[in-house]
C-alpha cells in the first residue's frame, strides 16, 4: 500500500494521522485564493519532488501525476515486489 495525502505523506503517517484525528484541511497555498469565498482545502503538505525525481524527469510530469507515482512507489516496495 502506499499514501501520499493531505494527512500524511507515508502510509505509516497516514495511518497515524488518521488514528490520531489530524485533519487534512488547512488554508490554500497552491495558488492565490484571496478572490474566492473558500480559502481553504486538503492539499498534499511537505511534498518536494526533488525528493523523488531529478529535475528534468519531475517537470514531465505534472503535481497530481507526481504524487501517483510516489504513491505507487510505496506500494510496490510495501508490497515487496522487485522491480527487476
Amino acid at each position: 500500500m502506499g499514501a501520499l495525502t493531505p494527512v500524511g505523506n507515508t502510509l505509516q503517517d497516514y495511518w497515524k494521522g488518521l488514528v490520531d484525528g489530524v485533519s487534512g484541511a488547512g488554508l490554500i497555498t497552491h495558488f492565490d485564493a484571496s478572490k474566492f469565498k473558500t480559502r481553504f482545502a486538503c492539499e498534499v503538505k511537505g511534498f518536494d519532488p526533488a525528493s523523488y525525481f531529478d529535475r528534468k524527469e519531475g517537470r514531465k510530469m505534472d503535481r497530481y501525476a507526481q504524487y501517483a507515482f510516489v504513491a505507487a512507489d510505496e506500494a510496490i516496495k510495501d508490497a515487496g515486489i522487485q522491480p527487476e
